[in-house]
This record gives C-alpha cells, structure tokens and sequence, in this order.
C-alpha cells in the first residue's frame, strides 16, 4: 500500500512537493517472527554461612552496655574470655518473643549453675543499641547474672563472624578466647541453644 503527500498549500512559494512511501516499509516482513525468551527464575538462598567456627579465636570487638548505676561502659572480646571461660549467646532482636519469654531467662535462670561449672562471664550480644538494651533489661527485671551486650553496628555479628545483618540465635562456649562449642540455629529455630543445652556440655 503506497500513500502520497502534496505539500504545494503548504508551501505557497515553492512548486508543488510531492513523494511517497509505502506503508509495508514499515512494518516486518511476514517471514520474520519474533521470538521472546523468557529469563531464567533467580534463586536466592536465606541460608548464612558463619566464618567463625569450633577452635577459632574470637576477633576483637567491641560492645556497650549500661551497668547497675546506669552508666554507659564499653567491654571487649578480651575483657569478656580471656583467661576465663564464657558463654556468648546471641539473640535475633530484644524484645522478640522467642528471646524474651525463653532464650535470655534461661540463662538467668541457669546463671548459678553455670557459673558453678567454672563459667565467669555469660553475656547476651544483640544488634540492638545500649539504650534498647537497656530497656529491655528492666522489662524483664534482669540483673548483672547476665550481661546484656550491644553490638549496634554490627562490628562483631556481621563482619568478622559472619552471623548475619540481624544475627542468628546461638550459644557459644569460648575458653581463653576460643570457641569450643558453638550451637548456632537455623531460621527462627530455639531447639539447642539455651541454658540447659549449654549445661550439658559443661
């Protein structure tokens, strides 16, 4: 199909133009057939590998708190296992309900009996800062048995041991700061690391 245009009215100085075209130079030929592919589905995994491991030295860090006379402090990785030893146990978020009505009371609960089991330091890390710390240890009307740690930038959980934005629960046993157990949860799971677990293996 061909179409003609006369342009002469529109230009009135000008002898009349004229040209054509034909519409089927538009379109493709009946012989061509577009093919569209359909890209590959993405798969993405939810799974963290931690980089810290059973017979690893814990990496430097550092945390605050507030203590009983609700200053601010800051302790270290040295300060908390070396020469000693300590259980590290890490929660999701305070004020989580797996966390608050199970994980953390657990180990208040079993303080003593730890701590009879030659354990001087047990401390709760989360993401949370200080100040949430803080308040949710007085939710809970917890006392200095159990360290409530804040690792608000994630220095210790994210980058050195590879537990995630927002860690995974777990439990540690560290001896003169290396890790000899680690039970580390998958998911949102609280299946072996609390207190009693921690108990048994002592």
């Amino acid at each position: 199909m061909a179409a003609t245009l006369k342009m002469g009215r529109l230009l009135p100085s000008a002898k009349s133009l004229s040209f054509s075209f034909s519409a089927s130079a538009l379109l493709p030929p009946a012989s061509v057939s577009l093919k569209l592919r359909h890209p590959k589905s993405l798969r993405f995994s939810t799974a963290i590998s931690a980089t810290i491991a059973v017979g690893d030295k814990l990496p430097e860090s550092t945390f605050s708190y507030f203590d009983s006379a609700g200053e601010l402090q800051t302790t270290t990785v040295s300060d908390l296992t070396k020469g000693k030893k300590a259980i590290l146990f890490a929660v999701p978020g305070a004020f989580t309900p797996t966390c608050s009505q199970k994980h953390l009371p657990g180990f208040v609960e079993k303080s003593g009996e730890l701590k009879a089991k030659g354990v001087e330091t047990i401390a709760c890390i989360s993401v949370n800062d200080a100040f949430v710390m803080k308040a949710w240890k007085a939710d809970l009307k917890i006392d200095d048995r159990v360290l409530l740690l804040s690792d608000g930038n994630g220095n210790f959980t994210n980058k050195p041991v590879g537990l995630g934005v927002r860690s995974r629960r777990y439990a540690m046993l560290v001896d003169d700061g290396v890790v000899k157990v680690l039970n580390l949860e998958e998911g949102g799971a609280f299946t072996f690391s609390g207190a009693e677990d921690m108990l048994k293996l002592l």
